[in-house]
């Protein structure tokens, strides 16, 4: 790194950070002689700086200069979350605005590669089926399922699906397709919503020339900034550092092979990866007193409903002090730049509340060596295209750009979220389960027949549908906002519509109270915990007089509390039987062996 006039100090861009000294941190940054990415001797970039101490004038010049909004601390904490733990508003909007807006200019610029690396691989159509799984009965029962079409031909991919994802505390359902075309100026990028009978184009090549126009389109609204200040941060990631193949057993007697599944037509072994771990923490000390204290036991329901699952799956919590430049431990600007110095336990910005959970999950895997599709060549552009706008996309890239044994992933079971699993299922292949019009294989002694994935693609499926209206990018929503805060909100949404509906079965009174709809979409919470009060009161069709009841009904977390112990109680149960099955055997066969 180029210095200041003279020896200067080290670090030079982070000292005008610390002093929030932004005009001179301006000049430095136009001379164009400091590496705006450097990091200090905590590991932190001028930016990830500026935002743990919460000097907004340093973060909007940086910003400005383009630094990374993307990069993680060493403790594996995104700018956006430690600007969210500053509690400051102004902060949270300026870095999800650039986040957003660097997401886009990055992501977007990568399609016409990932296009033109399919151009080169062999045309073919297949279906993903995605079904969400999840060990608490609540939630169980409102995850949904989606299948993702896929027509590959060219250049040009066609994605169709009918799970949008989840907005305004609902899952978003509706038809839509996703078509990508590799163009010579760049990519054709279409959003065909076939409900409203709409299209909305974009040409990529040309949407980066107008940096301005996609920021101002990235400014997030007031309620998004409220929401995520009132709302613990969460990190949620997939640990697959240690992550172990093995090869699945069955039979008993003790005469185990090696397992071999049939699915959607193709031969697979069977693996367990084992050692993937899920790792969740969760920070609340921009929460104020009354968020904390917003029902019984300082949550949230549904952060009531989080600590629950966690203390069913044995979470550790623990509070690491910290240090600010304003408080009278804090640290000063030589003992933080001196490597040789230890800040032990401290640290800069407001203390840190946290909670961590690890959970150990065996992810499965169906592995086919005859499938004739390829993860790398046809699949994982695919993915990774779809990952731009889909945070269920992202984990799954997370997950299968690891070194997997070899063969075609034909199903793959993974965990999303700690209370969530997702299973992913490849079938219909060119149609050869279910015959398309759109996809058909050349008949013996064409052309395409010799080649050894014979699959032709009707082009008619990439254009725009006789009479759509076609109109410009939706700039509304350009990427959307998937983290995992999100699945959360969309978990919440499964409670309060499993508390409304699902609950009515074995009640005595009549269904036209227990089907009581929340109708107030700004109080989840109350809405939920009365709906549930009203499936629970005692009474029936016939009383007379409806009397307050007494004792007072269980509340939502009571609710939640035996919900969680009874799934909590079968599980146990589950390996318990699981266990002395395994255990049986065993006797038996030692047994027959003493025996001869």
């Amino acid at each position: 790194e180029a210095s200041m006039a003279g020896p200067g100090p080290t670090f030079p861009l982070h000292r005008l950070v610390w002093a929030n000294r932004h005009r001179e941190l301006e000049a430095a940054l136009h001379s164009r002689q400091h590496d705006i990415e450097q990091e200090d001797p905590r590991g932190r970039t001028p930016l990830e700086l500026a935002v743990s101490l919460g000097n907004l004038e340093s973060v909007r010049v940086l910003l400005r200069h383009n630094a990374n909004v993307g990069k993680e601390s060493l403790q594996g904490w995104a700018v956006l979350q430690e600007a969210v733990s500053t509690g400051d508003p102004e902060m949270v909007q300026l870095v999800l605005q650039y986040r957003d807006y660097q997401r886009a200019t990055q992501r977007l610029a990568g399609i016409p590669e990932l296009l033109n690396k399919l151009r080169q691989a062999p045309d073919f159509y297949v279906e993903m089926k995605w079904e969400f799984t999840s060990w608490v009965p609540l939630v169980s029962k409102m995850c949904p399922s989606d299948v993702y079409r896929v027509w590959k031909r060219g250049q040009s991919l066609r994605v169709d699906t009918s799970l949008l994802g989840f907005e305004h505390m609902t899952w978003q359902r509706g038809r839509r397709s996703f078509i990508f075309k590799g163009q010579e100026a760049g990519a054709l990028v279409m959003e065909v919503d076939h409900d409203r009978q709409v299209v909305h184009t974009e040409m990529l090549g040309l949407t980066l020339h107008d940096p301005e126009v996609l920021l101002a389109a990235m400014r997030p609204s007031e309620e998004h900034v409220a929401s995520r200040l009132t709302s613990p941060i969460v990190s949620t990631h997939l640990d697959t550092r240690n992550v172990a193949f093995e090869r699945n057993k069955c039979g008993i007697w003790g005469w185990r092979s090696e397992k071999m599944e049939t699915v959607s037509g193709y031969e697979a072994k069977v693996y367990s990866a084992t050692n993937v771990e899920l790792v969740t923490r969760t920070r609340t000390e921009h929460l104020s007193d009354q968020d904390k204290s917003r029902s019984k036991g300082g949550k949230t329901p549904f952060q009531s409903f989080l600590g629950m699952a966690q203390q069913h799956s044995h979470n550790g919590a623990s509070v690491q002090q910290a240090a600010s430049p304003t408080n009278p431990t804090a640290i000063s600007p030589d003992e933080y730049f001196d490597p040789s110095f230890s800040l032990e336990s401290r640290n800069i910005g407001r203390p840190i509340e946290m909670s961590s959970k690890v959970q150990r999950f065996k992810a499965t895997l169906w592995l086919s060596e005859e499938h004739p599709l390829s993860l790398g060549d046809q699949v994982t552009p695919i993915i990774d295209l779809m990952a731009i706008s889909n945070a269920h996309f992202a984990k799954l890239r997370d997950f299968i750009t690891l070194r997997l044994p070899p063969g075609f992933p034909v199903k793959i079971e993974i965990p999303l979220f700690h209370v969530l699993n997702a299973r992913i299922t490849f079938s219909n292949l060119c149609g050869c389960d279910e015959p398309l019009s759109s996809v058909w294989v050349p008949a013996p002694g064409s052309a395409a027949s010799g080649s050894p994935f014979p699959c032709e693609v009707d082009p008619a499926v990439f254009e725009v549908p006789e009479g759509y209206s076609v109109l410009g990018a939706e700039r509304n929503e350009p990427l959307r906002d998937e983290d995992d805060d999100l699945l959360q909100f969309a978990i919440q949404q499964s409670l309060l519509e499993a508390g409304t509906e699902a609950e009515q079965v074995g009640v005595s009174r009549g269904p036209s109270l227990c089907s009581h709809r929340a109708q107030s979409p700004s109080k989840p919470g109350r809405a939920l915990q009365e709906s549930l009060q009203l499936c629970t009161e005692p009474g029936g069709p016939g009383s007379p007089h409806r009397t307050p009841p007494s004792p007072a009904p269980p509340s939502f977390e009571e609710q939640l509390r035996l919900a969680l112990e009874l799934s909590s109680r079968e599980q146990e149960e589950r390996e318990r039987r699981g266990q002395q099955e395994e255990e049986d055997l065993q006797r038996i066969l030692q047994l027959s062996l003493t025996e001869h």
